[in-house]
């Protein structure tokens, strides 16, 4: 059961979002706080408490301390608690994203788009698998010509720099997101994401042949081949032999007659 925070400087959103929140059951509890100020105090004493909190859904723009100020604020809690975006604003997807939200929603709320949020909250905030892998399924917003679409972390083969912005090689196509490539491989290392270089960026499910090739490690990503750097070679072998190693065997495929 979640317990979360719900802020906004505008008191009729807040407590329609809050009456929202309220009606669905993976929610213990529902605390509100008008505007950032109010919210920073309040988490400051929850934290001075001992008391959990696992999510906040917060607006963006509010007088005094806005919805990015305060998120960043909040990252340095310890323990801090996701974050999820209430906005009428289009444009702030990706510093959304940047700050690590879990989603981004856009008032009017409705329903199902804020029980989906909760999903994801709800999975964000579970202990990581046995595996390491995290329960949530990461998606980076990418803008293209005034629409943003979602880019599910699954579907990405590679990420390379690209100067201030990272390209991502997804399996229907590549987009530029304005992002450090070090800040993508902070958020997705314990997803299976390996840096073989420099500018690359590798998701090791998508990883077909690792092969020498002229005295260098390459490896096989779809119809791509990436060269490892010498100093990424041993981590990076490693990392794919525990791989394969650590998938389960098909039923069958083990022993014999």
């Amino acid at each position: 059961m979640l317990r979360v925070l719900a802020v906004d400087d505008e008191v009729p959103a807040l407590e329609e979002l809050a009456h929202l929140l309220r009606q669905d059951p993976r929610i213990e509890r529902v605390s509100t706080a008008e505007g950032g100020v109010t919210a920073l105090q309040d988490m400051v004493q929850m934290v001075g408490s001992g008391e959990r909190l696992d999510g906040v859904f917060l607006d963006v723009r509010m007088p005094g301390l806005g919805g990015f100020d305060l998120a960043r604020l909040i990252g340095a809690f310890p323990n801090p608690p996701r974050l999820v975006f209430v906005t009428a604003h289009e444009d702030c997807a990706l510093q959304a994203f940047e700050v690590e939200a879990v989603d981004y929603l856009l008032k009017p709320v409705r329903a199902d788009r804020l029980a989906e949020a909760v999903r994801r909250l709800e999975s964000a905030a579970s202990p990581p698998s046995p595996q390491g892998e995290p329960h949530t399924e990461d998606v980076i917003p990418v803008e293209l010509g005034g629409r943003t679409r979602f880019v599910a972390r699954q579907t990405v083969r590679f990420a390379e720099a690209k100067g201030d912005y990272v390209r991502l090689h997804t399996v229907d196509g590549a987009y530029l997101v304005r992002m450090s490539l070090a800040a993508l491989e902070r958020r997705w290392a314990a997803s299976g994401f390996i840096r073989v270089h420099r500018s690359t960026l590798v998701s090791a499910r998508h990883v077909s042949e690792l092969r020498f090739d002229g005295g260098r490690v390459v490896l096989q990503v779809g119809e791509e081949t990436l060269p490892v750097s010498r100093r990424h070679t041993r981590q990076v072998r490693e990392r794919l032999v525990r791989q394969f190693q650590d998938r389960p065997v098909p039923s069958g495929a083990a022993g014999g007659s």
